[in-house]
């Protein structure tokens, strides 16, 4: 009889033996594999967190206690240990169950999370809260050792351990954020780990003093001495001096193990900081041979890891392409990236250059700043940065490229709608903080061409700081290039005499649609494209009729009102993405639901014509 379908939550979980959980923990694996492989989502992370997510919620009661993710991509189990599994059928999909923790959709989730680094800092806020309300709870939160490469951890870790109040932090060690993680954070991490072997004698050990008789007493006598001894002939780690109780490192798949040592540090009334050894992708083969791949996958065949659709080209692998080109013409030209090598499209420029990719970690602030130091230097750099996470460094771009008008090229991937990983990582405000920065250009290619061309004239010209905002996945219908020299050029896709529809970026393909469908209702579309949204010198002399402003960007994050100004003698309208945070599911569902696509733009229209 399978275990899985009866659990609910932490008073399931108390009632199982060490063998069920180890049983239990089986099923969870072959579930995440099959359900993954059908919806796609993140898999190697999960599958690495099995047994230390059921070691947290057989400890903690989380409809109760507060259970605080660290980006969350790693919470699956957690939602399977909590009722949830019947609502894995539509994983991430349109009105689905979200792929991050979502407080809508269970009590047991106590914060949103998607983004890294911010969990240390949300959970000494809810112990405090704890403390002002008289209320009881226990406070935990997980915390991936990528996240930990991130400055805010510190922050978070450096009050939390001044507070002294009572909390566990959970470091899951796996050496991964997405990629293989760097700089000193890992290097620290690295001189606390045991080796595998060691963890090897340390089972085989408990296992053979549990056969003696007073086996229990001698293990626990040991493994004391074991802790005196390390601790007067080994320095503190880092995390004691800011004033946590340091436990590990433990096994990360050893439940009775975490178990136990997390009921202690549960007791223990002061901040305690847990560090947990886990592999990423473990039980499945391909995820464990190969973690970054698996990290988010689409859908695959579980028997082989192979996905099911063949691998189109995208903007992402264009950016890397062409970086490499220009890095062979210019010595000066170098990349940086926050952890995401392999997301930005950046692996081929690693391979070639080793020596002028600069991965900063989960630091997108030091990333853009540094960036500004190279270029003041005469260096050429490009900072590749998802949308959603280059929000973090807003600060630093006009602080530290904006005021001295430094010639830094931010490649903003992951602009506009992502699709399944919803409202965290919808790149739809970069649009209204970069354009908001003086001597800012921002560039929006509608193809793979043009994305070559921008990048190119960005990186050779020295002048201003340059954005290049891309989508994730491949270009549409249109792959033309319109792209010389001139930000400010507009570009005429269709005459008409009726409407004007202005946009940029890879919604034209959205908008080269509904001007079909408008002329079949016999209205005449002209359709132009601003190569760059801060450029539109020309518009008012192109503009006829009514304008209609399609920007795939949030509510007053866009330029319709700008535009508005700019053509005093048209009645101006926009669409975008409403004032609504957009929700997860497939970018076709979205694009509907947000009223961004071809009908939804052609009915829009046709209501404001009509008297």
């Amino acid at each position: 009889m399978k275990l899985l379908p009866s659990i609910r939550g932490h008073a399931d979980l108390v009632k199982l033996t060490d063998a069920q959980r180890t049983e239990l923990a089986a099923e969870i694996r072959d579930f995440i594999v099959s359900h993954v492989a059908k919806t796609g989502g993140h898999l190697a992370s999960n599958l690495g967190v099995v047994e230390l997510s059921i070691a947290i919620e057989t400890v903690f009661d989380t409809a109760q206690d507060r259970l605080v993710f660290d980006v969350g991509h790693q919470a699956y189990v957690h939602k399977l240990l909590t009722g949830r599994q019947a609502a894995f059928e539509r994983l991430r999909m349109f009105e689905g169950i979200s792929g991050f923790p979502k407080p809508h959709e269970s009590e047991s989730d106590s914060f949103v999370a998607g983004h890294a680094s911010s969990s240390i800092s949300i959970a000494l806020g809810m112990a405090r809260a704890r403390r002002l309300t008289g209320q009881r709870y226990n406070v935990v939160t997980l915390v991936g050792d990528g996240a930990a490469t991130g400055g805010m951890v510190y922050e978070g870790l450096n009050d939390a351990g001044a507070s002294r109040e009572p909390m566990v932090v959970i470091l899951n060690d796996n050496e991964m954020s997405i990629d293989p993680n760097v700089g000193g954070m890992a290097s620290h991490l690295r001189t606390l780990r045991t080796t595998e072997s060691y963890f090897s004698f340390k089972r085989a050990f408990r296992s053979a003093t549990r056969k003696m008789p007073g086996g229990d007493r001698i293990y626990r006598f040991t493994h004391k001495t074991k802790e005196l001894l390390k601790r007067s002939l080994l320095r503190k780690s880092m995390f004691e001096y800011m004033g946590f109780e340091y436990i590990g490192p433990l096994d990360g798949h050893d439940m009775p193990e975490l178990i136990r040592l997390l009921k202690a540090a549960r007791d223990m009334e002061k901040p305690v900081l847990v560090h947990v050894i886990t592999q990423k992708g473990r039980g499945y083969k391909p995820a464990e041979e190969q973690p970054s791949r698996f990290h988010g996958v689409g859908k695959f065949d579980p028997a082989s890891g192979l996905a099911l659709s063949p691998k189109k080209t995208t903007f992402s692998d264009v950016f890397g392409e062409t970086m490499v080109e220009l890095a062979k013409e210019d010595p000066r030209v170098c990349a940086i990236t926050a952890a995401m090598p392999g997301g930005t499209g950046l692996m081929p420029f690693k391979k070639a250059f080793p020596k002028r990719l600069y991965d900063v970690g989960i630091a997108e602030e030091h990333a853009v700043s540094m960036a500004g130091g190279l270029a003041k230097q005469g260096a050429k750099p490009v900072v590749a940065l998802y949308s959603t996470f280059l929000q973090r460094s807003y600060d630093q771009i006009i602080q530290d490229i904006g005021l001295l008008q430094l010639p830094v090229v931010l490649a903003v991937d992951r602009a506009g709608l992502v699709g399944e990983d919803g409202p965290t990582h919808h790149g739809v405000f970069d649009v209204g903080f970069l354009r908001q920065v003086p001597g800012m250009t921002v560039l929006a290619p509608a193809s793979h061409a043009e994305l070559r061309q921008m990048l190119r004239w960005a990186v050779k010209q020295a002048d201003r700081p340059v954005a290049i905002r891309y989508p994730r996945g491949s270009e549409g219908k249109y792959q033309g290039c319109a792209f010389e020299a001139d930000p400010g050029d507009l570009c005429i896709h269709r005459d008409g005499a009726d409407v004007t529809i202005v946009t940029y970026g890879t919604i034209l393909n959205n908008v080269l649609a509904a001007a079909d469908q408008l002329a079949e209702k016999g209205i005449s579309a002209k359709v132009i494209r601003l190569l760059s949204p801060t450029h539109y010198a020309g518009l008012p002399q192109q503009a006829v009729g009514p304008v209609f402003v399609v920007e795939e960007v949030a509510s007053r994050s866009g330029i319709t009102e700008e535009l508005a100004i700019c053509l005093t003698d048209h009645r101006v309208r926009g669409i975008d993405l409403g004032s609504s945070f957009v929700p997860h599911g497939d970018q076709a569902s979205l694009y509907k639901h947000t009223g961004l696509d071809a009908g939804s733009i052609t009915k829009f229209v046709c209501e404001v014509l009509t008297p």
